[in-house]
């Protein structure tokens, strides 16, 4: 009988502190025993954004707590893990540090085998979680941070098929929300505007559509809506409800369609390679948009593809994909030890060179 793997999951790369705990015997459905996620929105608000010093004082005084509800939470006790994972990068370098230094401390104390995550695979295996789905499928992850298109062929292999070469989605939404005078975080409040409004008013930019690739940049949407709100405010003074909800509306409908031709693109790398039983999958903050998800749907039912989106409470950061991740990476003796380090980069796809915009620090994603 395959052994029964219980994994405590411990995430800190942003604004979100977290941990759960996922329980899997091979050949059942996984389990997810506990989920705890303590949210920063409040501490962040009034900056219009995350501020790391902020954010990795935060997770330094709440990881403990975290980890001990989820433990409750899942009516089990340290020595009855089998293994602790945790994000090791990439993200915001203080909040990964954090995490780090608590998963190596429980690990050590317990003596119990250390996994490190990386983020963005996190995202990347969650329907496998959710759905139990088989390599390879095509994912798009599209976060506050990151936007890829992946084949993801097994649990530490990805090919990486295009991405943004600017600004993520997320970030986008962000600081539209901010240009707009919106809350944060801005994904959110920019689609509940944009559900009042009128997206034929402005007609924004579809970046780089021009370009046959898989590619995406965001950062020139986000200058024509500057301009955009400028002109209403040389003109009239100041923005209305009903200008608000319009913009939004107007650069959400442009984010999707550049969302829904690049995905069309992507899965047509993808079929060539993998014709019998394709699917589709999305993951990340942006995925709990509900106009992204339904052009998603369109495109995968145009070219007969399966689509998975998880659950909303998965699409965020969250413990349990890093539980999952961390415990998939167990079954296959993927595991570290106490010298394991953060990383505040690290790209899911080593072979493929750095997106253009990666920073001189080095490849991001």
């Amino acid at each position: 009988m395959a052994k029964q793997l219980t994994v405590l999951g411990i995430e800190s790369s942003c604004d979100d502190t977290a941990a759960a705990v996922v329980r899997h015997t091979p050949g059942s459905t996984p389990e997810i025993l506990s989920q705890v996620v303590v949210s920063q929105d409040e501490l962040h608000k009034n900056f219009g954004g995350v501020v790391p010093e902020i954010a990795a004082r935060a997770h330094t005084e709440k990881l403990d707590f975290c980890v001990e509800d989820a433990l409750t939470e899942a009516a089990i006790n340290l020595p009855d893990l089998d293994a602790i994972a945790v994000t090791s990068g990439p993200g915001l370098i203080g909040g990964v540090l954090s995490g780090v230094m608590c998963a190596k401390g429980l690990s050590a104390a317990a003596n119990k085998p250390l996994i490190g995550v990386n983020h963005l695979a996190g995202h990347a295996l969650t329907p496998r979680l959710t759905n139990q789905i088989e390599f390879p499928y095509l994912m798009l992850l599209v976060s506050g941070g990151h936007c890829q298109f992946l084949i993801v062929h097994d649990v530490d292999r990805f090919q990486r098929l295009g991405g943004t070469i600017d600004d993520a989605p997320g970030e986008a939404f962000d600081k539209t929300a901010r240009l707009l005078g919106l809350g944060q975080p801005g994904g959110p409040h920019v689609e509940a505007a944009a559900l009042k409004g009128d997206p034929a008013r402005f007609r924004f930019p579809r970046p780089l559509l021009d370009r046959p690739d898989c590619d995406m940049s965001f950062s020139g949407l986000k200058t024509a809506l500057l301009r955009a709100r400028e002109a209403i405010l040389a003109k009239k003074g100041g923005l209305t409800r009903k200008d608000q909800a319009d913009l939004a509306a107007g650069f959400q409908q442009a984010v999707t369609a550049v969302l829904l031709e690049k995905s069309r693109r992507a899965l047509k790398i993808y079929l060539e390679l993998n014709p019998v039983k394709p699917v589709f999958a999305v993951a990340g903050g942006v995925s709990a948009n509900q106009d992204i998800r339904a052009a998603l749907e369109t495109v995968c039912a145009e070219s007969g593809v399966g689509f998975i989106a998880p659950p909303l409470s998965l699409c965020t950061d969250n413990g349990a994909m890093i539980a999952w991740a961390g415990l998939e990476r167990f079954q296959r003796g993927l595991i570290d030890d106490l010298s394991l380090s953060a990383r505040p980069r690290w790209p899911l796809d080593q072979t493929s060179p750095a997106m253009l915009g990666s920073g001189k620090k080095g490849a991001k994603a």
